[in-house]
C-alpha cells in the first residue's frame, strides 16, 4: 500500500518496532522521525502524510503541541495519538484537538494495523465529500492508470477522483450506467491505481455465465468432481486471488447464483467442486450494470443484501449527451486511431456540428462506430456529412445540443479560424506540411497563425 505514514516517537526501538509491523502488514511507504521539531518542520514545509502516529510524552515539543501543527498545516492527515498512560482526561483533549484516535502502549501490530485502516477509511470518505463540494477540479493522482479514460467533463472528473480514492481501500465497487459509458475501463483503472495493480484483473460477463457452468467456471474442481472433470482446474476465484475480479452485467446473474456469489463477497471463502475443504480468498470485486437493480429489486429479481454488499462505493457514468463537451475530443482521437491508410481524413466542421447534436444511445462507443464508418466511406477525403449514417442526417438536434452549435455559430470569424486550423492540424498528428496543404495555405502562413495560438 503506498499510504504515506509517519510515527513520531522519543523511542528508537518502538520506532523500529512499529514500522518493521507496518511493513510487514504491506505499507511500504513509512517514515519514522525521533525528533518533534524535525516533524514539525516536514509539515510545515509541505511533506505530505495520510496518517501520523504521535507520542504524547517527548521531550522540547510534545505529541498535544505537534498535534496542532499537523492540524494546522495539513487538515486532511489523520492522527493516531500513543501513550504510556491511560488517561481518559488527556484521550478527550486529543479528541478535541483533532486526533482520530488514542491508543495505549504497548500496542500489538494487529491493533495497530486494525486502527490505521480504520483512519485511512475515515480519510478516504472525507476526501470524496470534498471532492463534491469543491468547486475547482482534482487532480488525478494515478494519471497513467485513468489515461484510457479520455474528458474534459468537470463532471466525469469528479467522478474519475472519487474512483480514485476508492482504489485506495478494498471496499466493492458497483459501477452503473449506459452500455457504452466505459465501465469496464473504470473498472481497470481503478484496479490499476490499487494496491493490488501487479496483480490479476480479470473480466467477466456475467450475461454469458449459465447456472450449470457457475459452480465449474468460478469455484473450479478436482479430477473426478463430474463426468468429464478429467484434471484438476482453478477458477476464476483461484485465478484471481490477491487481485481484483470484475463482475460484468451483474443484473443479469439468475436468483438461483446469487445467494453464492454473496457468500464468497461476505465470507472470503469457497469450495471447489470435488472437496469439503474451503479455501480462503482475498480479491477485490467490481461490479458493473446498465440495468435498474433498484427495479429489479421491487421485482425480487436481485437480492437487496447482494446489492448493498456490491454498493460498497457507487460511481454512476454519465451518458456522452451530459458530457458533449467530450465529442470533438475523442473524435479526434479516434480518428487518430482509426484512420490507417487515410493519413489526409479530417473531419469538416459541418459534420462535426452534425456529430455534437446526436443523443449516443450507444455512447462512446456508437461514436467511433460512426467514426470508422465515415472514415471507410471517406477514403482518404475529408468526412463530409454525406458519410454519415442517413439516421444522423434526418434526425432533429437537442435543444441542449442546438444551443451549442448556436453560440459557437456567433464568435468572431478569428476564434473560429482557429478552432478549425488547430482541429486540423491535430488531426492530422501536428504535421504542418500536410495541414497546410489541406487547409489551402502556405506552410509560413500556418506557422504564424501557430505562434500566434502558442503552438509549437
Amino acid at each position: 500500500m503506498d499510504n504515506r505514514i509517519i510515527i513520531v516517537d522519543d523511542e528508537q526501538d518502538f520506532l523500529e518496532s512499529a514500522r518493521r509491523g507496518l511493513v510487514t502488514a504491506g505499507f511500504r511507504n513509512v517514515v519514522t522521525e525521533i525528533n518533534p521539531q524535525k516533524a514539525a518542520e516536514m509539515f510545515r514545509t509541505d511533506h505530505l502524510f495520510d496518517v501520523a502516529l504521535i507520542d504524547i510524552t517527548m521531550p522540547g515539543l510534545n505529541g498535544l503541541e505537534l498535534l496542532e501543527v499537523v492540524k494546522n498545516t495539513s487538515p486532511n492527515t489523520e492522527c493516531i495519538m500513543i501513550s504510556a498512560l491511560n488517561e481518559a482526561r488527556t484521550a478527550v483533549e486529543c479528541i478535541r484537538k483533532g486526533a482520530y484516535d488514542y491508543q495505549v502502549k504497548p500496542i500489538t501490530r494487529d491493533d495497530l494495523v486494525h486502527t490505521i485502516h480504520r483512519a485511512l477509511e475515515r480519510k478516504r470518505l472525507l476526501d470524496i465529500l470534498d471532492v463534491r463540494k469543491k468547486k475547482h477540479l482534482p487532480d488525478l493522482t494515478h494519471k497513467e492508470a485513468f489515461r484510457p479514460i479520455v474528458t474534459r467533463s468537470p463532471t466525469l472528473i469528479r467522478i474519475l477522483k472519487e474512483a480514485e480514492l476508492h482504489a485506495a481501500s478494498t471496499v466493492p465497487v458497483l459501477i452503473t450506467g449506459e452500455s457504452g459509458t466505459g465501465k469496464e475501463l473504470l473498472a481497470r483503472a481503478i484496479h490499476l491505481a490499487s494496491p493490488r495493480a501487479s496483480q490479476p484483473f480479470i473480466a467477466v460477463n456475467m450475461a454469458s455465465m449459465s447456472s450449470t457452468l457457475f459452480d465449474a467456471e468460478f469455484f473450479g474442481h478436482t479430477r473426478g468432481a463430474f463426468t468429464g472433470a478429467e484434471k484438476d482446474r482453478a477458477g476464476y476465484l483461484e485465478h484471481t486471488n490477491r487481485g481484483t475480479l470484475f463482475l460484468d452485467e451483474i443484473g443479469t446473474v439468475p436468483a438461483e447464483l446469487q445467494g453464492k456469489l454473496l457468500r464468497v463477497l461476505q465470507e472470503g471463502e469457497y469450495t471447489k467442486l470435488g472437496t469439503n475443504q474451503p479455501q480462503k480468498v482475498d480479491i477485490r470485486f467490481i461490479a458493473a450494470t446498465n440495468e435498474d437493480l433498484d427495479r429489479l429489486m421491487a421485482k425480487n429479481a436481485f437480492r437487496k443484501d447482494l446489492y448493498y454488499r456490491l454498493k460498497g462505493a457507487w460511481l454512476s457514468l454519465p451518458p456522452l449527451r451530459e458530457r458533449t463537451e467530450d465529442i470533438p475530443l475523442l473524435i479526434d482521437i479516434f480518428l487518430r486511431e482509426l484512420k490507417g491508410d487515410s493519413p489526409n481524413a479530417i473531419m469538416e466542421e459541418e459534420t462535426l456540428s452534425i456529430l455534437m447534436n446526436y443523443d449516443y444511445p450507444g455512447n462512446v462507443r456508437e461514436l467511433k462506430s460512426i467514426v470508422q464508418s465515415a472514415l471507410n466511406l471517406a477514403q482518404n477525403q475529408s468526412i463530409s456529412p454525406k458519410f454519415l449514417p442517413s439516421y444522423l442526417l434526418v434526425k432533429k438536434p437537442h435543444k441542449h445540443a442546438a444551443s451549442k452549435v448556436h453560440r459557437g455559430a456567433i464568435v468572431p470569424l478569428a476564434q473560429v479560424e482557429k478552432r478549425h486550423i488547430l482541429r486540423v492540424y491535430s488531426q492530422l498528428d501536428n504535421n504542418k506540411a500536410k495541414t497546410a496543404k489541406c487547409l489551402g495555405i502556405g506552410l509560413n502562413t500556418l506557422r504564424r497563425k501557430l505562434e500566434q495560438y502558442q503552438v509549437p
